[in-house]
């Protein structure tokens, strides 16, 4: 890993997590860092993340599994593994295969062991842009909702490749953060009418999320066979609490905007969703839904 691919525009822990360059601040021979950003927060805390996206991401991995046709017996890498949402999928679908997750963030993998079902299940820390494997190691390489996350996504579905064998299936899913992903086109919709300031912040202008751009990338790469199609989950809330607690954790972007605004503005905007989400009617169960935009190929043959 060069400095060239450290992304720049980041605050430092958040591209230290990116990247996979765990070591403490003594280690590295810097200084001790401040206290977590909110923006590098998104990336470590393990339970606020899982009533953030994580109980969505579940469904959602159920239907990548399915749309990349894995088999029973295949090796699987789950790259990008979060709190083990694909990789529990992977082993829920099959009886047989190892299954192995990476992901930068230990609070993560420590969360997906603790969450592993199936002995199947293997979790440790990697970046997705470098991977420890042999070439060909694996019959199916997925990503789950992460390569907007990854700074050189290009070089990340290249490792996925590379580590999958000739004729396996390289896939991947990203949220649809513009119109698809319901539960955060409320949310940015409404801060950013209160303050215009923040719409650089709203998921929309995310990498990798409108229809065609996973696509392009997985050609880019190399894959054959390329298709690519829309998945969608429902997203169920028990009531307006169930919907705007999460928020207040800090995780995401969304809960780091939170996490930014002075207690009047954060009850100006939780008065506003409310509004948007319930319509004045009492509080109750209500259902958004979240589309994601998934891509799969296959691995061409090696000369």
């Amino acid at each position: 890993m060069t400095a060239a691919t450290t992304p720049a525009l980041l605050p430092r822990p958040l591209a230290l997590l990116l990247l996979g360059a765990l070591a403490p601040p003594a280690a590295l021979g810097a200084p001790p860092e401040a206290p977590p950003t909110p923006e590098a927060r998104m990336f470590t805390a393990s339970d606020g993340y899982e009533l953030y996206m994580g109980r969505w991401s579940r469904p959602l991995a159920r239907r990548l599994v399915a749309f990349a046709g894995v088999k029973d017996g295949d090796r699987a890498l789950d790259v990008g593994t979060g709190t083990g949402a694909l990789a529990s999928a992977l082993a829920a679908a099959t009886t047989r295969g190892d299954i192995v997750g990476i992901d930068p963030s230990e609070a993560f993998i420590a969360a997906a062991r603790r969450r592993a079902a199936s002995p199947r299940e293997r979790y440790e820390v990697g970046d997705a842009q470098a991977l420890r494997f042999p070439g060909g190691g694996f019959d199916q390489a997925l990503a789950l909702l992460v390569l907007n996350f990854v700074p050189d996504h290009l070089a990340a579905v290249k490792e996925m490749a590379r580590v999958t064998r000739p004729g396996g299936t390289v896939s991947a899913c990203v949220w649809d953060y513009g119109a698809g992903m319901e539960l955060l086109r409320a949310f940015w919709d409404e801060a950013v009418a209160l303050d215009p300031a923040v719409a650089a912040k709203d998921e929309r202008s995310m990498k990798l999320c409108r229809q065609g751009e996973l696509g392009a990338l997985w050609r880019q790469a190399g894959l054959e066979g390329v298709r690519e199609e829309p998945l969608s989950v429902p997203t169920a809330f028990t009531g307006f609490d169930d919907y705007w607690r999460p928020f207040l954790s800090g995780v995401g972007p969304g809960g780091a905007h939170v996490a930014s605004l002075s207690p009047a503005a954060r009850k100006q905007l939780e008065a506003r969703l409310r509004r948007r989400l319930l319509g004045g009617r009492a509080d109750g169960p209500f259902t958004l839904h979240a589309r994601a935009w998934c891509v799969k190929g296959t691995v061409p043959a090696r000369p």
